[in-house]
Protein backbone atom coordinates (compact mmCIF):
# COMPACT_ATOMS: atom_id res chain seq x y z
CA UNK A 1 0.00 0.00 0.00
CA UNK A 2 1.44 3.35 -1.08
CA UNK A 3 0.40 6.61 0.56
CA UNK A 4 1.24 10.09 -0.68
CA UNK A 5 1.49 13.09 1.67
CA UNK A 6 1.35 16.56 0.18
CA UNK A 7 2.36 19.68 2.07
CA UNK A 8 3.27 23.34 1.64
CA UNK A 9 6.71 22.48 3.05
CA UNK A 10 8.64 19.25 3.48
CA UNK A 11 11.75 19.03 5.65
CA UNK A 12 13.72 16.53 3.57
CA UNK A 13 17.16 15.00 4.11
CA UNK A 14 19.82 15.17 1.40
CA UNK A 15 22.24 12.68 2.93
CA UNK A 16 24.09 15.28 5.00
CA UNK A 17 21.52 17.65 6.48
CA UNK A 18 17.90 18.71 6.43
CA UNK A 19 16.78 20.75 3.42
CA UNK A 20 13.45 22.45 2.70
CA UNK A 21 11.19 21.59 -0.21
CA UNK A 22 8.17 23.74 -1.02
CA UNK A 23 4.90 22.31 -2.34
CA UNK A 24 6.31 18.81 -2.19
CA UNK A 25 5.35 15.18 -1.62
CA UNK A 26 6.38 12.28 0.57
CA UNK A 27 5.39 8.78 -0.47
CA UNK A 28 5.66 5.77 1.78
CA UNK A 29 4.89 2.13 1.23
CA UNK A 30 3.89 0.16 4.34
CA UNK A 31 6.40 1.41 6.96
CA UNK A 32 9.09 2.88 4.68
CA UNK A 33 9.51 6.13 2.73
CA UNK A 34 10.03 5.43 -0.98
CA UNK A 35 9.97 8.94 -2.47
CA UNK A 36 10.56 12.57 -1.51
CA UNK A 37 10.07 15.24 -4.16
CA UNK A 38 7.47 16.98 -6.29
CA UNK A 39 6.32 14.73 -9.11
CA UNK A 40 5.62 11.16 -8.01
CA UNK A 41 3.72 9.79 -11.00
CA UNK A 42 3.04 6.22 -9.89
CA UNK A 43 -0.36 5.12 -8.66
CA UNK A 44 -0.93 5.35 -4.91
CA UNK A 45 -3.61 3.90 -2.65
CA UNK A 46 -4.26 7.11 -0.73
CA UNK A 47 -3.43 10.80 -0.97
CA UNK A 48 -3.35 12.95 2.16
CA UNK A 49 -3.16 16.67 1.46
CA UNK A 50 -2.01 18.44 4.65
CA UNK A 51 -2.60 21.87 3.12
CA UNK A 52 -0.70 24.83 4.54
CA UNK A 53 1.43 22.62 6.77
CA UNK A 54 5.01 21.55 7.21
CA UNK A 55 5.71 17.83 6.91
CA UNK A 56 8.55 17.03 9.28
CA UNK A 57 10.30 13.96 10.59
CA UNK A 58 8.67 12.99 13.86
CA UNK A 59 10.29 14.29 17.01
CA UNK A 60 12.54 11.97 19.05
CA UNK A 61 12.23 12.60 22.80
CA UNK A 62 14.99 10.84 24.74
CA UNK A 63 13.77 11.87 28.20
CA UNK A 64 10.03 11.70 27.68
CA UNK A 65 7.59 11.92 30.55
CA UNK A 66 6.18 8.43 31.13
CA UNK A 67 3.71 9.15 33.92
CA UNK A 68 1.59 11.90 35.51
CA UNK A 69 3.95 14.81 36.10
CA UNK A 70 4.98 15.39 39.71
CA UNK A 71 7.16 18.39 38.92
CA UNK A 72 4.25 20.82 39.19
CA UNK A 73 4.52 20.17 42.95
CA UNK A 74 8.25 20.89 42.96
CA UNK A 75 8.87 23.76 40.56
CA UNK A 76 7.64 26.57 42.84
CA UNK A 77 8.53 25.02 46.17
CA UNK A 78 11.00 27.23 48.01
CA UNK A 79 14.51 26.04 48.78
CA UNK A 80 13.47 25.27 52.36
CA UNK A 81 10.44 23.28 51.19
CA UNK A 82 12.26 21.09 48.66
CA UNK A 83 13.40 18.81 51.50
CA UNK A 84 9.79 18.23 52.53
CA UNK A 85 9.10 16.67 49.15
CA UNK A 86 11.64 13.87 49.64
CA UNK A 87 11.29 10.68 51.69
CA UNK A 88 11.59 11.04 55.44
CA UNK A 89 13.73 8.61 57.41
CA UNK A 90 10.64 7.75 59.46
CA UNK A 91 8.71 6.86 56.31
CA UNK A 92 11.46 4.47 55.25
CA UNK A 93 11.83 2.88 58.67
CA UNK A 94 8.13 2.16 59.15
CA UNK A 95 8.12 0.17 55.92
CA UNK A 96 7.06 1.75 52.65
CA UNK A 97 4.99 -0.05 50.04
CA UNK A 98 3.68 0.53 46.53
CA UNK A 99 1.63 3.70 46.76
CA UNK A 100 -0.36 3.08 43.59
CA UNK A 101 -2.28 -0.03 42.63
CA UNK A 102 -1.17 -2.19 39.73
CA UNK A 103 -4.10 -0.86 37.69
CA UNK A 104 -3.10 2.75 38.39
CA UNK A 105 0.51 2.08 37.44
CA UNK A 106 -0.70 0.48 34.23
CA UNK A 107 -2.91 3.49 33.48
CA UNK A 108 -0.22 6.15 33.87
CA UNK A 109 1.72 5.09 30.78
CA UNK A 110 -1.41 5.16 28.61
CA UNK A 111 -2.05 8.72 29.78
CA UNK A 112 1.56 9.80 29.24
CA UNK A 113 2.10 8.14 25.87
CA UNK A 114 -1.11 9.65 24.52
CA UNK A 115 0.28 13.06 25.49
CA UNK A 116 3.51 12.34 23.64
CA UNK A 117 1.70 11.40 20.43
CA UNK A 118 -0.48 14.52 20.60
CA UNK A 119 2.69 16.63 20.76
CA UNK A 120 4.30 15.13 17.65
CA UNK A 121 6.70 12.76 19.40
CA UNK A 122 7.09 9.60 17.35
CA UNK A 123 10.00 7.98 19.21
CA UNK A 124 10.28 8.15 22.99
CA UNK A 125 12.62 7.01 25.72
CA UNK A 126 10.50 7.55 28.85
CA UNK A 127 11.33 8.50 32.42
CA UNK A 128 9.00 8.13 35.40
CA UNK A 129 9.19 9.26 39.00
CA UNK A 130 10.19 6.97 41.86
CA UNK A 131 9.06 9.38 44.58
CA UNK A 132 5.80 7.47 45.03
CA UNK A 133 7.18 3.99 44.33
CA UNK A 134 8.06 1.26 46.77
CA UNK A 135 11.54 1.51 45.28
CA UNK A 136 11.66 1.58 41.47
CA UNK A 137 9.67 0.51 38.43
CA UNK A 138 8.37 -3.04 38.29
CA UNK A 139 8.56 -5.51 35.43
CA UNK A 140 4.76 -5.67 35.27
CA UNK A 141 4.19 -1.93 34.83
CA UNK A 142 6.79 -1.81 32.04
CA UNK A 143 5.18 -4.77 30.31
CA UNK A 144 1.90 -2.85 30.45
CA UNK A 145 3.68 0.25 29.15
CA UNK A 146 5.04 -1.70 26.18
CA UNK A 147 1.55 -2.91 25.37
CA UNK A 148 0.11 0.61 25.58
CA UNK A 149 2.85 2.00 23.35
CA UNK A 150 2.24 -0.71 20.77
CA UNK A 151 -1.53 -0.20 20.81
CA UNK A 152 -1.07 3.54 20.35
CA UNK A 153 1.56 2.97 17.67
CA UNK A 154 4.32 4.83 19.51
CA UNK A 155 7.94 3.87 18.82
CA UNK A 156 9.55 3.46 22.21
CA UNK A 157 12.71 2.46 24.09
CA UNK A 158 11.83 0.91 27.44
CA UNK A 159 13.32 -0.71 30.50
CA UNK A 160 12.32 -0.74 34.20
CA UNK A 161 14.32 1.69 36.32
CA UNK A 162 16.41 0.56 39.28
CA UNK A 163 18.36 2.12 42.12
CA UNK A 164 20.56 1.14 45.03
CA UNK A 165 19.75 4.18 47.14
CA UNK A 166 17.45 7.14 47.58
CA UNK A 167 17.75 10.53 49.24
CA UNK A 168 16.17 10.58 52.70
CA UNK A 169 15.60 13.35 55.23
CA UNK A 170 16.74 12.99 58.82
CA UNK A 171 14.55 14.52 61.57
CA UNK A 172 16.94 17.48 61.74
CA UNK A 173 16.55 18.16 58.01
CA UNK A 174 19.85 16.63 56.91
CA UNK A 175 19.77 14.86 53.56
CA UNK A 176 21.44 11.44 53.54
CA UNK A 177 21.41 8.53 51.13
CA UNK A 178 19.48 5.46 52.25
CA UNK A 179 21.08 2.38 50.67
CA UNK A 180 19.82 -1.03 49.63
CA UNK A 181 22.20 -2.40 46.99
CA UNK A 182 20.36 -5.72 46.78
CA UNK A 183 17.29 -3.86 45.53
CA UNK A 184 19.45 -2.22 42.87
CA UNK A 185 20.95 -5.52 41.77
CA UNK A 186 17.51 -7.14 41.63
CA UNK A 187 16.21 -4.20 39.62
CA UNK A 188 19.03 -4.57 37.11
CA UNK A 189 18.20 -8.24 36.65
CA UNK A 190 14.53 -7.33 36.10
CA UNK A 191 15.64 -4.86 33.45
CA UNK A 192 17.71 -7.51 31.70
CA UNK A 193 14.78 -9.92 31.78
CA UNK A 194 12.55 -7.24 30.28
CA UNK A 195 15.01 -6.52 27.47
CA UNK A 196 15.41 -10.19 26.65
CA UNK A 197 11.64 -10.54 26.31
CA UNK A 198 10.61 -7.22 24.75
CA UNK A 199 13.52 -5.91 22.67
CA UNK A 200 12.15 -5.88 19.12
CA UNK A 201 8.60 -6.76 20.17
CA UNK A 202 5.44 -5.49 18.51
CA UNK A 203 6.93 -5.39 15.02
CA UNK A 204 10.02 -3.61 16.29
CA UNK A 205 8.17 -0.64 17.81
CA UNK A 206 9.38 -1.59 21.29
CA UNK A 207 13.10 -1.68 21.94
CA UNK A 208 14.99 -2.22 25.16
CA UNK A 209 17.16 0.18 27.16
CA UNK A 210 18.77 0.27 30.60
CA UNK A 211 17.48 2.96 32.95
CA UNK A 212 19.45 3.22 36.19
CA UNK A 213 18.16 6.08 38.33
CA UNK A 214 20.34 9.05 39.28
CA UNK A 215 24.09 8.57 39.56
CA UNK A 216 24.13 9.24 43.32
CA UNK A 217 21.58 6.42 43.74
CA UNK A 218 23.88 3.77 42.24
CA UNK A 219 26.88 1.80 43.46
CA UNK A 220 29.99 1.41 41.32
CA UNK A 221 29.23 -2.30 41.08
CA UNK A 222 25.75 -1.80 39.60
CA UNK A 223 26.97 0.90 37.21
CA UNK A 224 29.71 -1.38 35.87
CA UNK A 225 27.28 -4.28 35.49
CA UNK A 226 24.89 -1.95 33.66
CA UNK A 227 27.60 -1.06 31.19
CA UNK A 228 28.47 -4.73 30.66
CA UNK A 229 24.83 -5.61 29.96
CA UNK A 230 24.52 -2.65 27.58
CA UNK A 231 27.37 -4.00 25.49
CA UNK A 232 26.20 -7.61 25.65
CA UNK A 233 22.56 -6.83 24.81
CA UNK A 234 23.33 -3.99 22.37
CA UNK A 235 20.98 -1.55 24.09
CA UNK A 236 21.44 2.08 25.15
CA UNK A 237 21.77 3.37 28.71
CA UNK A 238 20.21 6.50 30.16
CA UNK A 239 21.56 7.77 33.49
CA UNK A 240 20.75 11.13 35.06
CA UNK A 241 23.99 12.77 36.11
CA UNK A 242 25.61 16.20 36.50
CA UNK A 243 22.22 17.74 37.21
CA UNK A 244 22.44 19.34 40.64
CA UNK A 245 24.52 20.50 43.58
CA UNK A 246 23.61 17.66 45.97
CA UNK A 247 24.64 15.01 43.46
CA UNK A 248 27.74 16.90 42.31
CA UNK A 249 29.03 17.51 45.82
CA UNK A 250 28.13 14.00 47.01
CA UNK A 251 30.23 12.40 44.29
CA UNK A 252 33.00 14.96 44.71
CA UNK A 253 33.19 14.40 48.49
CA UNK A 254 33.03 10.61 48.31
CA UNK A 255 35.28 10.00 45.30
CA UNK A 256 37.32 13.18 44.91
CA UNK A 257 36.21 13.64 41.29
CA UNK A 258 33.29 15.13 39.41
CA UNK A 259 30.32 12.91 38.49
CA UNK A 260 31.37 12.85 34.83
CA UNK A 261 34.98 11.91 35.70
CA UNK A 262 33.64 9.26 38.09
CA UNK A 263 31.65 7.68 35.25
CA UNK A 264 34.63 7.99 32.94
CA UNK A 265 36.87 6.19 35.45
CA UNK A 266 34.31 3.37 35.70
CA UNK A 267 34.29 2.97 31.92
CA UNK A 268 30.59 3.84 31.93
CA UNK A 269 30.60 6.60 29.32
CA UNK A 270 30.41 5.78 25.61
CA UNK A 271 28.35 6.01 22.44
CA UNK A 272 25.54 3.91 23.93
CA UNK A 273 25.35 6.10 27.05
CA UNK A 274 23.02 9.10 27.25
CA UNK A 275 23.27 11.57 30.13
CA UNK A 276 20.38 13.80 31.06
CA UNK A 277 21.11 16.67 32.00
CA UNK A 278 24.90 16.99 32.09
CA UNK A 279 24.92 20.74 32.77
CA UNK A 280 26.36 20.68 36.34
CA UNK A 281 29.92 19.97 35.22
CA UNK A 282 33.40 21.25 36.01
CA UNK A 283 33.53 24.93 35.12
CA UNK A 284 29.76 25.35 35.58
CA UNK A 285 28.95 28.64 37.30
CA UNK A 286 27.43 26.98 40.38
CA UNK A 287 29.91 24.12 40.67
CA UNK A 288 32.89 26.04 42.07
CA UNK A 289 35.05 23.29 40.69
CA UNK A 290 37.70 23.40 37.99
CA UNK A 291 39.55 20.18 38.79
CA UNK A 292 38.66 18.58 35.47
CA UNK A 293 37.30 19.20 31.99
CA UNK A 294 34.13 17.16 31.93
CA UNK A 295 33.12 18.31 28.47
CA UNK A 296 36.31 16.87 26.97
CA UNK A 297 35.54 13.52 28.62
CA UNK A 298 32.06 13.48 27.08
CA UNK A 299 33.57 14.23 23.69
CA UNK A 300 36.36 11.66 24.00
CA UNK A 301 33.88 8.89 24.79
CA UNK A 302 31.21 9.94 22.26
CA UNK A 303 28.69 10.19 25.08
CA UNK A 304 25.38 11.86 24.25
CA UNK A 305 24.01 14.69 26.37
CA UNK A 306 20.21 14.66 26.62
CA UNK A 307 19.37 18.32 27.07
CA UNK A 308 16.06 19.16 28.82
CA UNK A 309 16.02 22.97 28.72
CA UNK A 310 12.45 23.60 29.87
CA UNK A 311 12.55 21.70 33.15
CA UNK A 312 16.01 22.88 34.20
CA UNK A 313 15.09 26.41 33.21
CA UNK A 314 11.99 26.21 35.40
CA UNK A 315 14.29 25.32 38.28
CA UNK A 316 16.66 28.20 37.60
CA UNK A 317 19.44 26.32 35.82
CA UNK A 318 20.72 26.08 32.27
CA UNK A 319 23.25 24.34 30.09
CA UNK A 320 26.26 26.67 29.75
CA UNK A 321 25.73 26.44 26.85
CA UNK A 322 24.13 24.36 24.10
CA UNK A 323 26.25 26.16 21.49
CA UNK A 324 29.44 25.57 23.49
CA UNK A 325 28.78 21.84 23.87
CA UNK A 326 28.12 21.58 20.13
CA UNK A 327 31.31 23.50 19.32
CA UNK A 328 33.22 21.02 21.47
CA UNK A 329 31.84 18.15 19.40
CA UNK A 330 29.26 16.79 21.86
CA UNK A 331 26.24 15.00 20.44
CA UNK A 332 23.18 16.64 22.01
CA UNK A 333 19.68 15.21 21.90
CA UNK A 334 16.55 16.71 23.46
CA UNK A 335 14.25 15.49 26.23
CA UNK A 336 11.04 17.07 27.48
CA UNK A 337 11.15 15.48 30.98
CA UNK A 338 8.07 17.35 32.20
CA UNK A 339 4.58 18.46 31.28
CA UNK A 340 3.68 19.46 28.71
CA UNK A 341 5.91 17.24 26.57
CA UNK A 342 6.12 20.09 24.09
CA UNK A 343 9.18 20.11 21.83
CA UNK A 344 8.35 23.63 20.64
CA UNK A 345 8.55 25.02 24.19
CA UNK A 346 11.80 23.19 24.80
CA UNK A 347 13.40 24.47 21.61
CA UNK A 348 12.33 28.06 22.35
CA UNK A 349 13.63 27.84 25.90
CA UNK A 350 16.86 26.08 24.98
CA UNK A 351 17.68 28.48 22.19
CA UNK A 352 16.92 31.48 24.39
CA UNK A 353 19.09 30.28 27.25
CA UNK A 354 21.96 29.38 24.95
CA UNK A 355 21.84 32.83 23.34
CA UNK A 356 21.82 34.39 26.79
CA UNK A 357 25.20 32.81 27.56
CA UNK A 358 26.68 33.10 24.09
CA UNK A 359 25.56 36.67 23.38
CA UNK A 360 25.10 35.68 19.75
CA UNK A 361 22.82 33.54 17.60
CA UNK A 362 25.37 31.24 15.96
CA UNK A 363 25.15 27.73 17.34
CA UNK A 364 21.88 28.43 19.15
CA UNK A 365 19.48 28.65 16.20
CA UNK A 366 16.19 26.82 15.91
CA UNK A 367 17.74 24.78 13.10
CA UNK A 368 20.48 23.63 15.50
CA UNK A 369 17.85 22.44 17.97
CA UNK A 370 15.76 20.86 15.22
CA UNK A 371 18.75 18.69 14.34
CA UNK A 372 19.05 17.68 18.00
CA UNK A 373 15.47 16.48 18.18
CA UNK A 374 15.79 14.54 14.92
CA UNK A 375 19.18 13.58 13.47
CA UNK A 376 21.27 13.81 16.65
CA UNK A 377 18.76 11.82 18.71
CA UNK A 378 18.64 9.17 15.98
CA UNK A 379 22.44 9.02 16.00
CA UNK A 380 22.43 8.14 19.70
CA UNK A 381 19.96 5.33 19.03
CA UNK A 382 22.13 4.08 16.17
CA UNK A 383 19.20 4.56 13.81
CA UNK A 384 19.91 6.02 10.38
CA UNK A 385 16.29 5.24 9.49
CA UNK A 386 14.82 7.73 11.98
CA UNK A 387 14.86 11.51 12.35
CA UNK A 388 14.84 12.24 8.61
CA UNK A 389 12.59 12.24 5.58
CA UNK A 390 14.52 10.30 2.97
CA UNK A 391 14.12 7.26 0.80
CA UNK A 392 14.59 4.14 2.92
CA UNK A 393 13.83 5.84 6.24
CA UNK A 394 10.94 4.78 8.43
CA UNK A 395 7.65 6.52 7.74
CA UNK A 396 7.66 8.45 11.03
CA UNK A 397 6.17 11.75 9.94
CA UNK A 398 4.26 14.66 11.43
CA UNK A 399 2.44 17.61 9.89
CA UNK A 400 2.52 20.95 11.71
CA UNK A 401 -0.38 23.23 10.80
CA UNK A 402 0.81 26.70 9.75
CA UNK A 403 -2.69 27.98 9.01
CA UNK A 404 -3.73 29.24 12.44
CA UNK A 405 -4.06 32.98 12.97
CA UNK A 406 -1.86 32.64 16.06
CA UNK A 407 1.01 31.48 13.85
CA UNK A 408 1.34 34.96 12.39
CA UNK A 409 3.10 35.49 9.09
CA UNK A 410 5.31 32.82 7.59
CA UNK A 411 8.91 33.79 7.03
CA UNK A 412 11.30 30.87 7.25
CA UNK A 413 8.94 28.00 8.17
CA UNK A 414 11.30 26.55 10.81
CA UNK A 415 11.59 29.92 12.53
CA UNK A 416 7.87 30.59 12.25
CA UNK A 417 7.09 27.18 13.71
CA UNK A 418 9.37 27.50 16.73
CA UNK A 419 8.44 31.10 17.43
CA UNK A 420 4.68 30.56 17.42
CA UNK A 421 3.64 26.90 17.46
CA UNK A 422 2.88 24.50 20.28
CA UNK A 423 2.29 20.78 20.31
CA UNK A 424 -1.39 21.44 19.66
CA UNK A 425 -0.47 22.58 16.15
CA UNK A 426 0.61 19.05 15.19
CA UNK A 427 -2.35 17.98 13.07
CA UNK A 428 -1.14 14.59 11.85
CA UNK A 429 1.23 11.96 13.18
CA UNK A 430 2.29 8.83 11.30
CA UNK A 431 4.53 6.22 12.91
CA UNK A 432 5.85 3.21 11.05
CA UNK A 433 3.45 4.03 8.22
CA UNK A 434 0.36 4.08 10.45
CA UNK A 435 -1.73 7.16 11.25
CA UNK A 436 -1.66 7.36 15.05
CA UNK A 437 -3.15 10.85 15.44
CA UNK A 438 -5.19 13.14 13.22
CA UNK A 439 -6.60 16.55 14.16
CA UNK A 440 -5.53 16.02 17.79
CA UNK A 441 -7.55 12.84 18.08
CA UNK A 442 -6.09 9.38 18.71
CA UNK A 443 -8.02 6.38 17.36
CA UNK A 444 -9.82 4.39 20.05
CA UNK A 445 -8.63 6.67 22.87
CA UNK A 446 -11.14 8.61 24.99
CA UNK A 447 -9.14 11.68 25.99
CA UNK A 448 -11.84 12.98 28.35
CA UNK A 449 -11.77 9.72 30.26
CA UNK A 450 -7.98 9.81 30.43
CA UNK A 451 -8.11 13.36 31.77
CA UNK A 452 -10.54 12.38 34.54
CA UNK A 453 -8.50 9.34 35.56
CA UNK A 454 -5.30 11.36 35.36
CA UNK A 455 -6.64 13.88 37.87
CA UNK A 456 -7.59 11.11 40.30
CA UNK A 457 -4.11 9.60 39.94
CA UNK A 458 -2.49 12.98 40.55
CA UNK A 459 -4.52 13.69 43.69
CA UNK A 460 -3.48 10.33 45.15
CA UNK A 461 0.15 10.98 44.23
CA UNK A 462 -0.05 14.41 45.86
CA UNK A 463 -1.41 12.94 49.09
CA UNK A 464 1.58 10.63 49.24
CA UNK A 465 3.91 13.59 49.65
CA UNK A 466 2.10 14.57 52.84
CA UNK A 467 2.64 11.13 54.32
CA UNK A 468 6.36 11.18 53.48
CA UNK A 469 7.04 14.74 54.68
CA UNK A 470 9.57 14.70 57.53
CA UNK A 471 7.86 17.67 59.24
CA UNK A 472 4.25 16.60 58.50
CA UNK A 473 3.29 20.09 57.42
CA UNK A 474 -0.34 20.99 56.74
CA UNK A 475 -1.39 20.83 53.11
CA UNK A 476 -1.54 24.58 52.46
CA UNK A 477 1.95 24.97 53.88
CA UNK A 478 3.50 22.06 52.01
CA UNK A 479 1.80 23.03 48.76
CA UNK A 480 1.54 26.79 49.02
CA UNK A 481 -1.19 28.06 46.68
CA UNK A 482 -0.55 30.93 44.30
CA UNK A 483 -3.45 32.83 45.88
CA UNK A 484 -5.60 32.20 48.91
CA UNK A 485 -8.88 30.44 48.19
CA UNK A 486 -11.86 32.24 49.72
CA UNK A 487 -15.62 31.68 49.78
CA UNK A 488 -16.47 35.28 49.06
CA UNK A 489 -15.05 38.80 48.96
CA UNK A 490 -16.28 41.03 51.75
Amino acid sequence: MKTKLIGRYVVAFNGEDHVMLENAEVVYENDTIIYVGKNFDEEVSEVIDTGNAMISPGFIDLNALGDIDHDILHLEASATRQKNLLWSKEYIEKGHSEWMSAEEEEFKSLYAYSQLILHGITTAMPITSVFYKKWAETYEELAAAAKHAANLGLRIYLGPSYQCGIRAIEPDGTIRMHWDEKEGEAGLERAVQFIEEFDGAYDGLVRGMLAPERIESQTANVLQKTKEYSEALHVPIKLHAAQGSFEFNTILNEHGVTPIRYLYNLGFLGKKTGIPHAHFVSGYSEANCDIDNDISLLKETNTTVIHCPLIIGRHGSALESFAKYKREGINIAIGTDTFPPDIFQNVRTGSMLSRLFEKEVEGSTYADFFRSVTLDAAAFLGRDDLGRIAKGAKADLIAIDLNGFHMGVIDDPIRTMFVSATGRDVKLSIINGKIVMKDQLIPNVNLEELQEKGQVYFEKMRNGYMERDYQQLPEDELFKPSFQTVEAIE
